[in-house]
C-alpha cells in the first residue's frame, strides 16, 4: 500500500530560507532531495548545498498497526 511507505526529508534552515520537513510517498530509490523536496525553495546554483544539509530518511509504516493501536489507547 503506497499510503505505508513515504520518503521523510527534514531540512535545516538555509541562507534565507528557514528549516522545513517535506514528505512524500515514492519508492526507496527516490528517497532523496531532489526527488521529494518540492518545489525546491532555492535556485538553481544552490541546490547542492541546500540538499547536502538535508536528511532523507525512507519509512514503512503499517496503517492497519496504528490505526489498532490507536483504538486500543482509546478504548
Amino acid at each position: 500500500n503506497s499510503e505505508d511507505v513515504r520518503c521523510k526529508c527534514i531540512c535545516p534552515p538555509y541562507k534565507d530560507h528557514s528549516g522545513h520537513i517535506y514528505n512524500k510517498n515514492v519508492s526507496q530509490k527516490d528517497c532523496d532531495c531532489l526527488h521529494v523536496v518540492e518545489p525546491m525553495p532555492v535556485p538553481g546554483p544552490d541546490v547542492e548545498a541546500y540538499c547536502l544539509r538535508c536528511e532523507c530518511k525512507y519509512e514503512e509504516r503499517s496503517s492497519v498497526t496504528i490505526k489498532v493501536s490507536s483504538v486500543t489507547l482509546l478504548a
